[in-house]
Order: structure tokens, then sequence, then C-alpha cells
């Protein structure tokens, strides 16, 4: 009797064992890009709902620049909180871990790369507008260098190399990583990824060693809510100046012609996600005061004969107020000279210069209505004019006066208007 029993618990024991082996999984999420506060807020919502459901691991597939210091350490100050193994892999090939990338690669439990990518150039850049002086600059430099150690300490990573990457910008592959022990492995694809793992001990506290298992579990992709893409997005320095652009765009447009209502709606909305895009940017707001100005300029250039000098100066300040919006040192922080600046001044300069030109030819056009629209036109004497007559203009009867005798069905040309009255000439 006991023996039936005994074989029962064992063989219910192995059915929920199974059972629970079964339903675990691993989740994924793929970074491609700058890291800014979406991509920080993409990655903690990642790691909450891993822990919720009890994930065996997260793998973090990344490939970025870099990005803002304060959005890398959100996510680092995460991951080394995590009860969840987070697992960071610098992936497909020809990808990087640069700058910030390098901090939360090292801050994870697990740091592979896959081949033909780098990892490397910490070295922290100044992105406000505000210069700074060499010892406040120390200062950063030697804080950040005691973060990144820190990490590595706390990882047992290589503390050396860490430090020369944000002191000397050096930058290694994948296999000199491995070689300094930057990383713990190199995997060619995520699969190949999650076997390497499996049976590895990650320590989640320094009182609690989990051990992976990994291989052959389900992986469940994480995607980025609308919000977080929609942050991203307008994160993007490029696409903030062209919000920028638009905005001020349809708000001239509504105050030229009022009641429209559409382009003023338009740019409200696009001024209201451009300056919200530029809390998260280093925005120099001299650059934006200098593109308000030359909008200035070019509306006043519609409005009073400058010979095209205001709009010249139009050019020249939302050409210098494009260049300057986004202070940084950072390539990926800056606007497109090429791709966006350039043809946005010209396509502002062409069309104000385009909307000047037809502002003067309605000034120069002689009028085709009311009473100075009859100077020029042509009529019929419907009486002699000896010298003065009745005339027929435009199917009316006009007094007419004229300085030579014109007789009755003769055709006459207005050379003037005289109260209520025509000088007229033969035609």
């Amino acid at each position: 009797m006991y023996k039936k029993v005994f074989l029962f618990l064992l063989i219910f024991a192995a059915s929920v064992s199974v059972a629970s082996a079964q339903d675990d999984f691993v989740y994924f999420l793929k970074i491609d890009g700058v890291i800014n506060p979406a991509t920080a807020g993409f990655i903690i919502e990642g790691i909450e709902k891993a822990e919720e459901k009890e994930a065996s691991c997260l793998v973090i597939q990344m490939d970025t620049p870099g990005g803002l210091m304060e959005s890398m350490r959100s996510i680092v100050k995460r991951i080394l909180t995590s009860r969840v193994p987070i697992i960071v892999y610098v992936a497909p090939s020809g990808s990087r871990a640069g700058s910030a990338g390098v901090f939360i690669t090292m801050a994870a439990h697990v740091a592979s790369m896959a081949p033909g990518t780098n990892i490397g150039a910490a070295h922290p850049v100044q992105m406000g507008e505000k210069k700074i002086s060499k010892e406040m600059e120390a200062k950063i430099l030697n804080d950040t260098v005691a973060y990144i150690k820190n990490i590595a300490k706390q990882r047992g990573r290589n503390q050396k190399w860490a430090e020369s990457a944000v002191r000397k910008s050096v930058s290694v592959s994948e296999e000199q990583a491995l070689k300094l022990k930057v990383i713990d492995l190199v995997s060619p694809s995520l699969e190949d990824l999650l076997n390497k793992v499996d049976g590895r001990k990650v320590e989640i506290s320094p009182k609690e060693v989990i051990v992976l298992k990994t291989k052959g579990l389900e992986v469940k992709t994480l995607k980025m809510s609308f919000r977080d893409k929609l942050l991203y997005t307008i994160s993007n320095p490029n696409i903030a100046y062209i919000l920028l652009m638009l905005g001020m765009y349809g708000l001239f447009f509504e105050l030229a012609n009022p009641g429209v209502i559409l382009p003023g709606v338009i740019g409200g909305i696009c001024l209201i996600l451009a300056f919200f895009a530029f809390q998260m940017l280093p925005v120099n707001y001299a650059g934006i005061a200098l593109i308000i100005l030359g909008i200035i300029l070019f509306i006043a250039e519609v409005k009073i004969t400058s010979y095209g000098m205001l709009s010249v100066g139009g050019v020249i300040c939302l050409l210098l107020g494009s260049i300057m919006l986004i202070e940084s040192p950072a390539e990926f922080m800056q606007i497109s000279f090429e791709r966006f600046i350039l043809p946005v001044v010209l396509v502002s300069a062409g069309f104000f210069l385009f909307a000047l030109t037809m502002a003067v030819r309605a000034h120069r056009r002689r009028p085709t209505t009311g009473r100075e629209g009859l100077v020029g036109e042509t009529g019929v004497a419907k009486t002699d004019l000896k010298p003065e007559g009745l005339v027929e203009v435009h199917g009316e009867l006009w007094n007419a006066v004229t300085e030579e005798e014109i007789r009755a069905g003769g055709t006459v040309k207005v050379v003037a208007l005289e109260g209520m009255k025509l000088k007229v000439s033969k035609s």
C-alpha cells in the first residue's frame, strides 16, 4: 500500500515538474538606436514584466551608438536590481555598443556579442548648451570612471578596460572583448546564445544564485507600445526640427488666413510635440529665437518693401538658428545639415520669395474694377464730343470731355477720370 502511494506521488511530482518546465519562457526585446527616455522606459517596463511573469530571463538585443547619461543610469540601476537574469546581446553582425551601450552591456548578468560587432568609446560628452570649466569636466569624467568600474567589479568584469573605455574612448571587437573578460561569450544567433548560457550560474544578489535553464525555451518578444514609439520618434533631433518648422508655418498660415482652422490646429500640435521633444534633447534656445526671428523677417518682407534685404536677413537667421538649435558633439544627437537643415532653409526662402513676388505683382497690377479700372479702357462716343458729350464704356453712359473733336460712333479711349467725368481721346 505504501509503495503504491509513494509511486503515485513520484509520478505526480514528475508530471508537475515537466508541466512547469513547459511553461518556462524567455522574454526578448530589441533596442536599435539612441538610448533616450523612451528606450529607458521600454527596457525598464520589460524588466518589470519579466519579473511579474517570472520569466527564465530577459534578453536585450542591442545596437546603439550611445545616448543620454541619465537614461543610461536609469537602465543600469534597474538591471542591477532585477530579480530576473538579464542577458545583453550586442547583435546582429555590424552592430555596436557605444558610449551608454557599454555601461548597459557591462551591467548585465550575462554579456554577449555577435561576430563582427564592437564595444567601447564610452567617454562622456558635453550635451548641454552651457560650456563647463576644465575642473567640472574632470569631475564628470572621474565620476563616470568610478561608476563604470563599480559596475565591472559587481559583475566580475575587466575594470581596467572599463576605465580605458571612458578615459581613452578605446573600442574593441567581440573577440578582443571576450579575451579581455569584458563580455562572457560570443554567439552568432539568439538560439545559440540560449543554448550556451544554459546551466550558467548568475548572481542575482549576494545571497541568491540562479542556474539558467534556457535551452529549447519559448522566446516571447516584447514590443514598444504606441506611446514609447511616439516618444522615441519625436526625440530624434531631425524629427523634432521638422515638427518645429511645421508648427511655425502652420501658425503663420492661420494668422495670414484667419478662420481656416486646420493649419492652426496642425501647427499647434506640431509645436507642442516639438517642445516636448526638446525636453529630451540638448537644445540651445538661442537657436529657436533666431529661427523665429527669421520667420518674422520673411513675413515682414511681404509687408514692407526692403528690396530683398529682409529676406536675406531671414535666410541668415534661419540657417544659423537651425545649425545652433541642437548643441552636442555627438553626431547622433545633431540635426543633419545636408538632409534637413539645407532643404528646409532653401524651401522656406523660396516660398517667402515667391510670396513676395506675388505681392509685388499684385501692387503693380493695374486695377480692373471700380473707377480706377476705367482708365485705359475703350468705348464708343454716343454723341459728338465738341469738346463734351456722352460715351459708352463697359455698357455704362458717362459724361466725357476731350481736347479734340470726336464724331458720334467713333471709338474713344479713357485717359483719366475727373470727378464723375471721363477724359477721353481718339482710339
